[in-house]
């Protein structure tokens, strides 16, 4: 129970901070920067990286785990609109969708959870983060009732948030691993 307290906690939490640097930081920089850009979806969005390195470290236990982080983010930003059908189905792909591909994927044969016999596969993590993202976009969006244009920007701030996230924790591992 304490292991699930724990995971809970932690992977929440990150997902509350990448929220937070994606919505008070990163989207007021890019609103500066592209004043134009008519969607109000992040072109940095650092919570998908949380989710897939959740789902790919925790596997099915990640959908728990990350499940208050996501409410709260969702009540943040939409109020008592959380508990739309539209908000709620939103939450549930949010959850579900990354575990569901990493266990498909281990199911045709394919296992890309970690394990202490073998170094981790980054590229093959950031390839189900990728195909997440098509997921997670569409799925949203169709949730959402929202146009393509919101489409293509879910998917760019999905994969950018991504790469860019997976990027600073190799980059503080290493520097980590330095020190030590």
């Amino acid at each position: 129970m304490r292991r699930w307290a724990s995971d809970t906690f932690y992977a929440s939490m990150a997902y509350v901070v990448a929220s937070f640097l994606t919505f008070e930081v990163l989207m007021p920089l890019q609103n500066v920067f592209f004043p134009e850009y008519p969607s109000r979806a992040s072109l940095l969005f650092l919570p998908h990286g949380v989710r897939v390195l959740s789902a790919w470290l925790l596997g099915w236990r990640s959908i728990f785990a990350l499940l208050p982080g996501v409410f709260l983010v969702f009540a943040f930003l939409g109020g008592a609109d959380v508990f739309l059908p539209s908000r709620l189905l939103a939450i549930a792909i949010a959850v579900t969708t990354v575990p569901a591909v990493f266990y498909l994927f281990k199911w045709v044969g394919w296992d890309l959870f970690p394990r202490a016999d073998r170094n981790p596969c980054w590229s093959c993590v950031m390839g189900v983060g990728i195909i997440t993202s098509f997921l997670v976009s569409g799925l949203t969006n169709m949730a959402f009732g929202s146009a393509r244009a919101e489409y293509v920007a879910f998917l760019i701030g999905d994969i950018s948030g991504l790469f860019f996230l997976m990027l600073g924790l190799y980059f503080t591992l290493r520097l980590i691993d330095s020190r030590s």
